[in-house]
């Protein structure tokens, strides 16, 4: 099975943003023939502090994500946090997907199946892999006519998580998709005073571990400035970092 790749920056921060990373994307496609899918979130509504940069919210965000998609022929993933999103999000999403936290919110998944999209459901801090055959059978249940899973790694203690990387083979007994979230799966949640930390030097050991385990996807959160992002700075990868990294997976 060909590789899945999704890339871009955590949260919409402007549009000259999304059009530096669009643009990159683009120039990797043509290198490598991939089909990398931009994702970019519109709301950042779990964020640690009150305080926390969110992004522009629903009507603007999705609107700004129809324009990349146009202009640059790139499919789209943005997450979801409420059942009234999806139908909206849909008009420009090609995958939506499902936050960790909100994995087994039974009206959200439904919500997302009876797009006709696909449904990418991240599996939570607190779950196995097994036990996401559960949310994908609600989304199933639901009309879903495609269902991908995503490791993103789980709590460990106090601010800290660690990838279980046996959750990857798991997963693909239930689903034929599991994407690795590299970026995320190397947080420390909350640990960075009132907001998330975390180290990005370690995002491409956790894509290769994953290949060895059978992954059939990579998710990475990029940036051409990392340290200057409005959220998840610690975590993201450099930008120009892609390509080379992309290159090794393949």
């Amino acid at each position: 099975m060909q590789p899945v790749f999704i890339a871009g920056p955590c949260v919409i921060e402007s549009a000259e943003l999304l059009e530096t990373v669009a643009q990159e994307l683009v120039k990797i496609n043509n290198h490598l023939g991939t089909e990398i899918i931009f994702k970019a979130s519109f709301d950042k509504a779990n964020r640690t502090s009150l305080t926390s940069f969110r992004g522009p919210g629903l009507k603007e965000g999705v609107k700004m994500l129809g324009e990349i998609k146009s202009k640059y022929n790139l499919k789209i993933t943005t997450d979801i946090h409420e059942s009234c999103q999806a139908a909206p999000v849909a008009e420009v999403a090609d995958i939506l997907q499902i936050p960790a936290f909100l994995c087994r919110q039974t009206d959200l998944l439904v919500a997302a199946a009876q797009t006709g999209k696909i449904v990418n459901i991240k599996k939570a801090q607190f779950l196995s892999g097994q036990d996401m055959k559960y949310p994908v059978d609600k989304a199933l249940k639901s009309g879903a006519k495609e269902v991908w899973l995503t490791e993103r790694g789980n709590t460990f203690g106090y601010n800290n998580l660690v990838v279980d990387f046996r959750n990857i083979p798991d997963m693909l007994e239930i689903v034929p998709r599991v994407i690795m979230d590299c970026t995320h799966s190397v947080q420390r949640p909350g640990g960075a005073d009132g907001k998330t930390g975390g180290d990005r030097k370690f995002v491409p050991a956790m894509a290769k571990a994953a290949k060895a385990f059978g992954a059939t996807g990579y998710f990475f959160e990029v940036h051409p400035d990392p340290d200057k992002g409005l959220s998840d700075a610690a975590n993201m990868l450099q930008l120009n970092n892609l390509e080379s990294l992309i290159k090794e997976l393949l």
